[in-house]
């Protein structure tokens, strides 16, 4: 019996865009596929600067707007990775109906307990401002408040984030990234995510073993936080796996795929 193709939606991390999907996007169509990587507001080739971007909604309001457009059974595959947990995370409250199975790579994963800034506030709790090296976050409420955006730099990227990837890719990446919004007082909000909608739709983590962005510990920690169906780890990853080991990304999502959507 022919197997029919799953529509994964791929939704990036923060300073990225649709770009960073490319080499699982192509892996995944040739696989019988059907694949959706947008942009989100002030990222990738949107043409909207960020600080036109006042809210949360605002900078998921592409991919608001794309599951809108969507039949009512769909049931897509829908991916998030690192900050692009919490946008699939909405998308999930929104439109249950439209997702069979919420996929968290190495991502922000709220649970119910309480907004989902306090699983942001847990991370930058346990990171040090010297591992940001040149990263930039800015504090548009002052010193004392949250930050309100962060920009990756350069030497973070070749250090961190993207470890393990080719030198093609690094050099890509420095002249794509984008500042990014945090919304830590959007995501501060009470009841944003429910048990009934976000709740319902099954949730399998993909651990990177070698995240330095990301790391382990911290994702272990979100998993403890609110267990998922599943969690698969990809030995050897950084934080960019999708660019540093695509392969065994696509086989992951593929075998996930199969099982609960």
């Amino acid at each position: 019996m022919e197997k029919i193709g799953k529509h994964f939606v791929l939704v990036h991390g923060i300073c990225h865009g649709a770009w960073s999907w490319y080499k699982l996007v192509n892996l995944l169509k040739s696989a019988g596929h059907r694949v959706t990587a947008l942009d989100l507001a002030a990222s990738g080739v949107d043409p909207k600067p960020i600080h036109e971007i006042a809210s949360i909604s605002d900078y998921i309001r592409p991919l608001m707007d794309f599951m809108a457009s969507l039949p009512h059974d769909e049931g897509v595959v829908i991916v998030g990775h690192s900050y692009g947990g919490l946008a699939i995370s909405l998308a999930m409250e929104s439109f249950p109906e439209k997702i069979s199975l919420a996929v968290f790579i190495t991502a922000y994963m709220p649970n119910l307990d309480g907004p989902p800034s306090s699983i942001m506030q847990e991370f930058f709790r346990r990171t040090s401002p010297e591992s940001l090296m040149d990263s930039r976050l800015t504090f548009d409420q002052g010193p004392e408040g949250p930050p309100t955006s962060v920009i990756f730099g350069p030497d973070y990227m070749a250090t961190k984030a993207y470890k393990h990837c080719q030198l093609e890719d690094l050099e890509l990446a420095k002249m794509l990234v984008r500042p990014g919004g945090l919304f830590m007082g959007d995501m501060a909000k009470e009841s944003l995510l429910t048990k009934e909608k976000y709740g319902s739709i099954a949730r399998v983590y993909i651990v990177c073993e070698e995240d330095e962005v990301m790391v382990k510990e911290y994702q272990l920690w979100l998993i403890q936080n609110y267990k998922p169906k599943e969690v698969k780890s990809i030995a050897g990853a950084d934080h960019m796996v999708m660019l540093s080991k695509p392969t065994q990304l696509c086989n992951c999502l593929q075998d996930i795929s199969e099982r609960y959507s």
